[in-house]
């Protein structure tokens, strides 16, 4: 392909924060892109989501740092206590000497003020068109690029298309096809506002209290005034796939041996939202032609290592990055994007799948983990963090 950019719009199926990333990035390589979103308005559910520093590095390389920074709450610590007898199991710093180390802070922001710092620097370059209620159906393929047909039978032609479109592709489905994988975990989440939550627990740190077959976290944001609660379980039923109105009730059964303290947790929420949780196993293929999968789409996770926003825009920045390197050349650039991510990407659904275990250890297995991180320095956590923490911009195709 010639350096000169195709009139034809990059297509982006799903307006989530991995496909607004990633038309802030194809718009920073002088692409005019086409979001195309299933739902009727552009918005993100759930609550609260953690930003290690690779998150901020993205929003950089997005041109959108200041927006998020602004909406975000910039934790003291991380830590992690036994929700059975309060010991702290591990403690980790998160001011000026981790953020020397990596370069950007650690920090909580709402799910819904990433995707609004995303939306708002998507639309003020102009570049970006949003169609809603435009559901994708069918892709077919030629020579020259992407034909994406909807549940109206509309056509939409570009030059690629980017399956950005989450948990549940239909991109993937198409060219994948492969199932998901139900954990029969069981996460509930909610916001709670400051003067409703235990003074006791009102710490700024990314907080969480770890069971036998469950765990609990909680978290402030939007400036202190409200706070994040999720709570997480091992479903005693089959589980399918998808998110349904909890209940109290149920929560309250699988909470009957936690501390006191940590028990204040499940008490506040007024409402919950219910999320049956799954990932899939990890594929070394993304890329079909000039089509390629992005973010929840390419490799869903479940939520252990909290960073499944993160990889989403850190897939996004990679894309553009290999798209600018490589001249606009689709066939090279979509190449060299799916070898820098795939293992990546794995590295964290599989580390999600075996923190999972590691939090919801029981019997002896909960008294090795205790004993994981006792005495750990700082430097010690921080130089185990760094493949994660240490990606940004000027390192990520080099893998």
């Amino acid at each position: 392909m010639a350096e000169s950019v195709s009139q034809q719009p990059v297509l982006v199926a799903g307006g989530g924060i991995g496909g607004l990333a990633t038309a802030l990035a194809l718009v920073r390589q002088g692409f005019q892109v086409k979001v195309l979103e299933q739902a009727a308005e552009l918005g993100e559910i759930g609550a609260g989501i953690q930003l290690g520093p690779n998150a901020f590095h993205a929003f950089d390389a997005l041109g959108i740092g200041e927006r998020a920074r602004g909406r975000a709450v910039y934790t003291d610590h991380m830590v992690m206590h036994d929700a059975i007898d309060e010991y702290q199991v591990g403690f980790i710093p998160t001011g000026e000497a981790f953020r020397q180390r990596f370069g950007n802070p650690y920090a909580v922001i709402h799910r819904a003020d990433v995707h609004l710092s995303l939306f708002e620097g998507a639309q003020a370059s102009g570049q970006v068109e949003f169609l809603t209620s435009t559901r994708v159906e069918r892709i077919e393929q030629d020579a020259q690029g992407v034909t994406v047909f909807d549940q109206h039978g509309t056509a939409h032609r570009g030059q690629a298309l980017i399956g950005a479109d989450g948990v549940k592709s239909v991109v993937r489905q198409q060219y994948v096809g492969d199932p998901a994988r139900v954990t029969g975990h069981v996460v509930y989440r909610a916001v709670v506002d400051k003067a409703d939550f235990p003074v006791d627990l009102q710490w700024n740190a990314a907080s969480i209290w770890v069971g036998p077959n469950c765990h609990l976290v909680h978290y402030p944001l939007r400036g202190g005034e409200q706070y994040n609660v999720v709570v997480t379980f091992h479903s005693r039923q089959q589980e399918e796939w998808g998110v349904t109105d909890g209940s109290k009730a149920e929560v309250e059964s699988y909470f009957q041996g936690i501390c006191p303290r940590a028990r204040q947790l499940i008490e506040l929420p007024k409402s919950w939202r219910r999320w049956a949780t799954a990932d899939r196993e990890p594929i070394a293929q993304w890329t079909y032609g000039r089509v390629t999968l992005l973010g929840d789409a390419a490799h869903p996770t479940t939520q252990y290592m909290a960073q499944g926003a993160c990889m989403a825009m850190e897939d996004a920045v990679t894309l553009g990055e290999a798209l600018r390197v490589c001249h606009k050349d689709w066939t090279q650039a979509l190449d060299l994007y799916q070898r820098s991510r795939v293992a990546r990407t794995a590295r964290i659904v599989l580390s999600s799948r075996e923190m999972g275990r590691i939090y919801h250890a029981q019997g002896v297995e909960r008294l090795v983990r205790n004993e994981l991180w006792r005495g750990r320095s700082a430097e010690r956590f921080y130089d185990a963090m760094e493949w994660l923490y240490g990606w940004n911009v000027n390192n990520c195709l080099a893998a």
